[in-house]
């Protein structure tokens, strides 16, 4: 077996990548994967008839006590019991067959009370959903373990042959195993030529049958997957929440950050200009030359005020992206900073006011890293739509390096775009060129 070293764009760590001298159709019988996936499908048999059993008997209990007040609550504790089972099927899919599978939604009940529960798992789709898995599963359940016991067995027996052929003539009484038999001719497999086929047989059964049985758990992966996981609309439903809360941090996160701006920067300075201003006042009758000189320092001092006040504004919504729109407000960005920076936008129409705004703000905050980090000396900003998205992209000629999992601004970019179902994709190896590309919702401006 060789081991080479390359890296996983995903994580941006370095992975191991194995590279097998023996082919995988030899290996697959000797392989971890083949034997957990055969005990998954050992295994089903006996829990999808346990599953089935407890479905069917809770159900149609439920359902005969539907005439009197029990039935209700039996019905609702089958379901309830089918949820646990679900759970339990889960946990052995990951185990066993590796399949990542996230957890349903949770029960939600809304009020306090016993009635509230069964309400609650009455209406839970999760519920239904198991129940139905633990009915349809028993057949499939019975097929794959009767295909996969036999190629198994049949396989291994037969590949063995040559090993136990002796068996028959020394305790059975016959020459060996029959192949054929009626009452007047029998066929055994008995001389080496046979017993070598048998094994031959054997062979190519034991070697089809890893991929047999990976077949067979190919549909229970399918069955866990889209009977026992979230659905689409749930697991859509639980990304909102995530990033409605991202959406909340990111707000707070700029509001303190403009409270801080304006306490350390211009409301301080504003302060000490009131304060200048006041002595100045006091001065102008007895020193009128030291008061004008202190009028003039709280001239400079205002000039500076204002062009704090300035930047910060710029910081929360530029004006000249909404007079003039993308265009426009890249290119004044482009302009301060410290390398040299080519702006293209191609934009048929200009987008919604908040993805605008978001976009502006990620091109604003790619520049800032590249006057910071990068050393670079030239860099580029193209803008433009594809189909229903709108598409950034930055590149400069830096040093590379950058990385969005280091937890760095990038993180925080990244976690602002996907709260509007945005992408960033980062490409900086070290030693450069670095290509940061965003990918945002296209949304026509209301006229």
């Amino acid at each position: 077996m060789a081991t080479d070293y390359g890296y996983d764009s995903g994580l941006g760590f370095p992975e191991t990548v194995r590279r097998h001298r023996v082919p995988a159709g030899l290996r697959a019988p000797f392989e971890g994967r083949t034997w957990r996936e055969f005990g998954y499908v050992l295994l089903s048999l006996p829990i999808s008839i346990v599953m089935f059993t407890y479905a069917v008997t809770m159900i149609s209990l439920g359902a005969g006590l539907l005439v009197t007040f029990l039935g209700i609550p039996v019905f609702a504790a089958g379901l309830a019991g089918c949820r646990g089972l679900g759970a339990l099927e889960r946990a052995r899919a990951r185990g066993l067959l590796g399949l990542e599978v996230g957890d349903p939604e949770p029960l939600r009940v809304r009020k306090s009370g016993f009635m509230a529960w069964i309400g609650a798992v009455l209406k839970s789709g999760t519920a239904w959903r198991t129940l139905l898995y633990s009915v349809v599963h028993l057949p499939w359940a019975i097929f794959s373990f009767a295909v996969a016991v036999n190629f198994w067995v049949y396989g291994w027996a037969l590949l063995t042959y040559p090993l136990w052929f002796w068996v028959f003539p020394a305790y059975v009484g016959q020459d060996g195993l029959q192949l054929y038999g009626d009452e007047t001719h029998h066929v055994y497999l008995n001389n080496p030529f046979e017993i070598g086929v048998t094994a031959l047989v054997g062979l190519l059964f034991t070697l089809a049958t890893p991929w047999i049985v990976r077949a067979l758990t190919t549909v229970d992966r399918v069955m866990v997957h889209g009977l026992l996981g979230p659905t689409r609309l749930s697991a859509r439903v639980v990304e909102l929440e995530s990033d409605r809360g991202v959406v909340v941090d990111t707000a707070a996160a700029d509001l303190r950050r403009i409270e801080r701006d304006l306490h350390d920067g211009a409301q301080a300075r504003l302060v000490a200009l009131a304060m200048d201003l006041g002595l100045a006042k006091e001065k102008l009758t007895e020193d009128p030359a030291a008061a004008a000189r202190m009028v003039d320092e709280a001239h400079g001092e205002v000039k500076t005020a204002l062009q704090e006040l300035r930047d910060l504004a710029r910081g929360i919504h530029p004006a000249v992206l909404t007079d003039r729109g993308l265009d426009a407000a890249l290119s004044a960005v482009a302009s301060r900073c410290t390398v040299p920076v080519q702006v293209e936008v191609d934009l048929p129409a200009r987008p919604a006011p908040a993805i605008e705004g978001i976009a502006y703000f990620t091109v604003s905050e790619l520049l800032q890293n590249i006057s910071k980090h990068s050393r670079a000396t030239f860099a580029a900003v193209d803008v433009w739509r594809v189909e229903n998205r709108l598409m950034l992209q930055v590149v400069d000629n830096g040093v590379g390096g950058a990385d969005v999992s280091s937890g760095s601004g990038l993180t925080g970019l990244a976690e602002r775009l996907d709260a509007v179902d945005g992408i960033l994709v980062v490409d900086s190896p070290v030693g450069g060129p670095t290509r940061v590309t965003a990918e945002l919702p296209w949304r026509s401006e209301r006229v």
